[in-house]
């Protein structure tokens, strides 16, 4: 699985910070072995244009499946490493759901073969 890292100008985006999604990211989708051929992830500070409030960074994840749509989730949180983890969250989640309803057992039995 193929893991790319965007950041906008106002959040780190260095070796460190890709190392980190590349982990939870990996830990969150790897039941789906080779089902998921690449996410990608996009770390934005949502507040950059105001500093009134405590920074919020979104994290949108978009993973590719075989032969299926992208499924996309996104997260905001305090920090980034916040934001990872509830977007790798939401991710695992999003993606199992998908797969069921496209799995070729659940089809045959709904349609009583």
């Amino acid at each position: 699985m193929q893991i790319l890292l965007n950041t906008d100008h106002h959040v780190e985006g260095g070796q460190p910070m890709a190392e980190h999604l590349n982990a939870v990211v990996k830990d969150a989708l790897a039941r789906f072995g080779e089902q998921v051929t690449r996410v990608e992830a996009h770390l934005s500070d949502a507040n950059s244009h105001v500093k009134v409030t405590p920074d919020e960074i979104q994290c949108t994840l978009e993973a590719r499946l075989v032969g299926l749509e992208p499924v996309v989730v996104k997260e905001r949180a305090g920090n980034a490493h916040q934001a990872i983890a509830g977007a790798a969250g939401k991710l695992r989640r999003a993606v199992a759901t998908v797969l069921e309803k496209h799995e070729p057992r659940r089809s045959a039995e709904v349609h009583g073969e």
